[in-house]
């Protein structure tokens, strides 16, 4: 993956300086037997920042990234005519004519 990236120097109003930057990134790819067996390295090279992809027998089935800024974050106040919290009214219970735990284990047995 290529990155680039533009820098703008400013004096005043107006551009005094341009510089380009431009590298080649490469995600690291790791098995889950190779990452279980050394995941501390793997979870200190996310923390520097890189990307890691986990391959489930050659297929990509999740990626490490690093934790975006505490900024990231938004917390907004509710809207003015938001009901607190205690008083939103909940949905009732659903009318399904089945066993929930029946299609918990049909789903669990599905997956292996």
């Amino acid at each position: 993956m290529a990155s680039l990236s533009l820098v703008l120097t400013f004096s005043k109003d107006r551009v005094v300086n341009v510089a380009i930057y431009s590298h080649n990134v490469t995600m690291k790819q790791v098995g889950i037997t190779e990452l279980k067996s050394r995941l501390s390295e793997y979870i200190r090279a996310v923390r520097r920042g890189e990307t890691i992809s986990v391959l489930d027998r050659e297929t990509p089935v999740a990626q490490i990234v690093p934790v975006r800024e505490k900024g990231a974050l938004r917390i907004r106040k509710p809207a003015l005519d938001a009901p607190p919290p205690n008083r939103v009214e909940l949905p009732g219970p659903a009318a399904l004519k089945m066993d929930v735990v029946d299609l918990l284990l049909e789903e669990r047995q599905g997956h292996r």
